[in-house]
């Protein structure tokens, strides 16, 4: 009998025409790791919340859903609470305690468990997750990774049976990531845990579960099986909408596929068609073993002359970047939230030229969020100068910062204060320095894919879709300076490589732009330069094909797995298109 099953699940949010959930049939046995994938907008996070009663969306519901062969309806509401955890999407909207501690405490107190026990749990959990140095620090300084990992915590803190995530990771650094990943798979292994989570980022993810439920636009379910049959169905030609959503290694073996390459021994038994696209790394370089490639002599010569170029003064829009002027810039700044605790930048010097394409990466608490807000003048630092257009921040008008200087912070809901998201892209149009806003909108809801939200309430409008209504609200205001902060967020891969796209776009006309993120295969492929910040200052930057080689866990699935013989390769479409040929075999 299924744990937990969903029997012709229909739900339609008020007001709405279409259906979110059409007819969604699915069961999870117990102990079972489900993921739930694709498009942003196809119903995942509501389908998610349907299962955790006290977080079901309003709407037109028919259907049933059973927990334990019983009506989720019919359980007591205490029991299910107990039994069903969920950690949301954004953890700002599941901490209500202003310190870690308390909020750790919090749901155990809800639930009257002793005070001896809380402290046994408490003290459990925070070893496991390593968060003794922040146990005392005010949940509002927490990185959005720490307070992703302090709601997990506090979840698992009730012993749930089944554990709902919702992107998880997206706030995660790519070591936390790991660790956070390897975690769930621990606890699903050897607590029999049962774990559904929805997820864009499947590279770590897909070799672990054990189902993989793929959901279509018009919020049907198109595959539901194992991780290795969805490959296979990839490799044989179907569900080929899907191509871009898959993990990159994937992609470039049922690309190599469709071009005709075929490996050294395709007769080998060694290898069954179950395992002929590889899921790892580990059978990703196995794999690749199989193919006779080699690289050119053109393609040696150019990662030699990548390897010795100037960092950024070659990889802004052209060679006359080299005179173009520092536009934002700190020397040696220091900033911490209260004087009893250390600081979070420290000895910072860093600079930002007029026309640069930067990306921040770092891991979590590293103070990236902080840099941001620094630069865009919303912090003054205790020591050193923060400067815009040689002008120390303090001497320039509110108004002014806030008209060139663009800031979309990790809450997208921070930016809507209306009841549709038409009426604060209107809102942002008042407001806007561009010579044609009305028209500058317009083209971003396309771009974005935002015209079926335009009359939702930014509430009931999913994770990704939220993020790209902000985004077209601070791109209106016309700003000459870009500061983005985990801005793939919540994005699917093809809504990431439009958006990509577009910042390409934007930077080519002249717009600055700088971007903290954690997701490395964006950064790879779209940022001129790459920068890393640890223990509050710069450490390291240049540009992606370098920086990246050079890193043991911040680069990219297709470096680690290519990088003996091709050190610069980050994505599949290097490896296709700018890296290899196939040796003839004559």
């Amino acid at each position: 009998m299924a744990l937990l099953e969903i029997a012709d699940l229909h739900f339609t949010y008020p007001e709405d025409t279409e259906q979110t959930l059409a007819g969604i049939r699915l069961a999870v046995r117990q102990g079972e790791f489900v993921v739930l994938c694709g498009p942003s907008g196809c119903g995942k996070t509501t389908l998610l919340r349907s299962m955790k009663s006290e977080l079901a969306p309003v709407g037109r519901r028919e259907g049933e859903l059973r927990y334990m062969g019983k009506a989720l309806h019919e359980h007591d509401p205490y029991f299910l609470a107990k039994q069903i955890g969920i950690v949301q999407q954004d953890p700002d909207n599941q901490i209500v305690m202003e310190q870690v501690i308390r909020e750790l405490a919090f749901g155990l107190e809800n639930i009257g468990v002793s005070t001896e026990s809380m402290r046994r749990r408490i003290a459990e959990m925070v070893h496991f997750f390593g968060m003794e140095d922040w146990l005392y620090r005010n949940t509002s300084e927490l990185s959005g990774g720490q307070k992703q990992l302090v709601t997990l915590a506090s979840v698992l803190l009730l012993q749930p049976r089944v554990l709902l995530l919702d992107e998880p990771t997206a706030q995660l650094d790519p070591v936390a990531a790991k660790e956070f990943l390897q975690l769930l798979r621990r606890l699903n292994e050897e607590f029999g845990l049962t774990v559904i989570m929805t997820e864009h980022r499947l590279e770590e993810l897909l070799p672990m579960a054990d189902r993989v439920v793929v959901m279509g636009s018009e919020g049907r379910i198109r595959y539901d099986g194992t991780p290795r049959g969805l490959a296979g169905k990839l490799e044989d030609g179907e569900m080929g909408e899907y191509f871009d959503y898959m993990p990159s290694l994937v992609k470039l073996a049922v690309s190599l596929k469709d071009k005709g390459w075929i490996p050294i021994d395709p007769e080998d038994a060694c290898l069954s068609q179950a395992t002929a696209i590889p899921l790892s790394v580990k059978e990703g370089r196995a794999w690749l073993e199989r193919y006779p490639f080699a690289a050119t002599a053109d393609r040696v010569a150019g990662s030699q002359a990548k390897k010795t170029r100037v960092p950024r003064s070659l990889t802004a829009n052209d060679s006359a970047s080299r005179a173009m002027k520092t536009l934002l810039e700190c020397r040696g700044v220091h900033f911490r939230y209260d004087k009893s605790s250390p600081f979070i930048v420290k000895q910072l010097d860093f600079s930002i030229r007029a026309g640069d394409f930067t990306a921040i990466v770092g891991g979590n608490g590293a103070g990236k969020s902080t840099l941001l807000q620094l630069l865009s003048g919303l912090f003054r630092p205790q020591l050193g100068t923060v400067k815009f257009a040689g002008k120390h921040v303090d001497s320039v008008k509110e108004r002014e910062l806030r008209e060139r200087i663009g800031y979309l912070s990790q809450n997208p809901l921070a930016y809507f204060l209306h009841d549709t998201v038409e009426e604060e892209l209107q809102r942002a149009v008042h407001r806007s320095r561009h010579p044609n806003p009305s028209q500058r909108m317009q083209t971003l809801i396309e771009r974005f894919g935002l015209e079926d939200v335009l009359a939702k309430h930014p509430h009931d409008i999913s994770g990704g879709e939220r993020q790209r209504a902000a985004l077209a609200c601070v791109l209106l205001a016309g700003p000459e300076v870009l500061l983005l902060d985990e801005p793939t967020k919540g994005l699917d891969p093809l809504m990431k490589q439009t958006w990509g796209e577009l910042l390409q776009e934007l930077h080519h006309e002249g717009l600055t732009i700088v971007l903290v993120t954690h997701d490395i295969e964006f950064a790879a492929q779209y940022a001129k330069c790459c920068a890393m910040l640890f223990d509050g200052a710069i450490t390291a930057e240049g540009p992606p094909a370098t920086f990246f080689s050079e890193n043991y866990f911040y680069t990219t699935t297709i470096n680690r797995i290519v990088r003996e013989r091709f050190p610069e390769a980050l994505t599949y479409k290097d490896v296709l298109d700018q890296w290899l040929v196939p040796v003839s075999l004559s």
